[in-house]
């Protein structure tokens, strides 16, 4: 494993950690100063600077991105909401080789109508079917232009709203299916909040290898998690034996960031932005 103690070359912060206190320009800014040394942005942040602006500011701090988040949400009942899907996946597809993105990940939604509260039907398998045509052919425009994109499988809990891909192994089989030559091209972003209990994690990984693992997402799971979505912990603070999967994905090869992603309503978007970069930059050392 590389060690982490002495520097944090490897830290990127994925903007979701500091969005309640700072626009884009200035989290970009104030990683700067701190030289962090990627960030991975959202869409809807980087739509509010302006993605000219922003990939001006990036080249002039020479920050680098180890992701975009994020594509996805690719099931519909009707054709032409799937392909409202895909022609909203090539823009982002666009934005993320705009800004010289590491990888596009996806979240690759769950039920339709499932993120607004009202599903319009159960059919998760259908949803998958539909999970598996977006990636094919958001792949094939995404390969044309040399961005790879990255399935990241989320804890089970969002299966019915954000993603019915929730394991390694699920996303590993899309891989497989869509990608055989492992090219490269297509990927997973492995986040340790949405797969660390799996069972099958560590042999997934070396599955992976190192043409599959394209991110490296850390944050930690609280005892109790107040709410499933807006209540991650700093690394550290929860049950995440973080440094042990690092060990596992760095074994099969994973050489990039450790990307900082936390949603936290009630503790950390609470305290001061420069803080929760401060402590990100103190637990990547101690705790990653």
């Amino acid at each position: 494993m590389r060690d982490f103690s002495q520097d944090h070359r490897w830290l990127s912060i994925n903007t979701a950690t500091v969005r309640a206190q700072w626009k884009l320009d200035r989290i970009i800014e104030e990683c700067a100063r701190r030289e962090i040394r990627a960030i991975s942005p959202w869409r809807d942040q980087v739509a509010e600077a302006g993605l000219d602006a922003v990939a001006r500011l990036l080249r002039e701090t020479g920050i680098a991105l180890s992701g975009y988040c994020r594509g996805g949400m690719f099931p519909a009942t009707t054709r032409e909401g799937r392909q409202t899907a895909l022609d909203d996946n090539r823009r982002a597809v666009d934005e993320a080789r705009a800004l010289d993105a590491a990888c596009l990940v996806l979240v690759v939604g769950g039920l339709p109508g499932g993120l607004q509260g009202r599903p319009e039907h159960k059919d998760i398998a259908a949803a998958r079917d539909d999970v598996r045509d977006g990636i094919a052919a958001t792949l094939e425009y995404a390969r044309s232009v040399g961005m790879p994109l990255a399935i990241e499988p989320l804890h089970p809990m969002y299966a019915g709203d954000r993603a019915c891909v929730n394991t390694m192994a699920q996303a590993l089989d899309l891989c497989d299916l869509l990608d055989p030559g492992r090219s490269g091209a297509l990927g997973v972003a492995l986040d340790v909040y949405h797969v660390w209990w799996d069972p099958e994690l560590e042999a997934q990984i070396r599955r992976a290898g190192h043409e599959r693992l394209l991110a490296f997402h850390v944050c930690d799971w609280l005892l109790p998690t107040r709410d499933l979505l807006n209540d991650r912990g700093m690394m550290g603070d929860g049950v995440i034996d973080i440094p042990r999967i690092r060990g596992w994905v760095e074994e099969a090869g994973f050489a990039g960031y450790s990307e900082v992603e936390i949603f936290s309503a009630e503790n950390w978007w609470k305290r001061d932005g420069g803080e929760v970069l401060d402590t990100c930059i103190q637990r990547h050392r101690s705790a990653v």
